[in-house]
């Protein structure tokens, strides 16, 4: 489980070093996606290939338009040897990531975020809602 924030810089190469604990658990690649929330998301291999697997069974004409938001700007990349990945620039566009970026765990994938875009989405965040929620799964 992905778990964890984590302060890191974007470098003129829009290459972003991904911190050790979560690049043990990543592996060698990974695929980065656009999220709704304005961020980029990391998946494993694998973890890409269920999501995927669970979007294609569905009917065409309910998923076209989430289809074409996720494929069209996904990229599989490696790590490198100093344990950096490149971020796309449509990617860093799409999420305004330029210099600070915030990496976080989020359970079963990674976010990147434009560290002020992610202290705006924290200052936003209603823990009324949160334990809204966590009480209707029994918490």
């Amino acid at each position: 489980m992905f778990c964890g924030e984590y302060s890191h810089t974007l470098d003129s190469k829009n290459r972003i070093i991904l911190p050790s604990k979560l690049r043990e658990q990543l592996g060698q690649r990974v695929v980065l996606a656009k999220n709704v929330d304005k961020c980029v998301t990391l998946y494993t291999e694998e973890k890409w290939a269920q999501f995927c697997g669970k979007l294609d069974s569905l009917p065409d004409i309910e998923t076209r338009r989430v289809r074409r938001f996720l494929y069209s700007t996904a990229f599989e990349t490696e790590l490198d040897s100093q344990g950096r990945i490149l971020v796309p620039p449509k990617l860093c566009e799409y999420a305004g990531l330029e210099k600070s970026v915030t990496v976080i765990g989020v359970g079963d994938h990674v976010e990147i975020w434009d560290s002020e875009e992610w202290r705006r989405e924290q200052s936003g965040e209603r823990s009324e809602d949160i334990a809204d929620v966590l009480m209707g799964l029994g918490f």
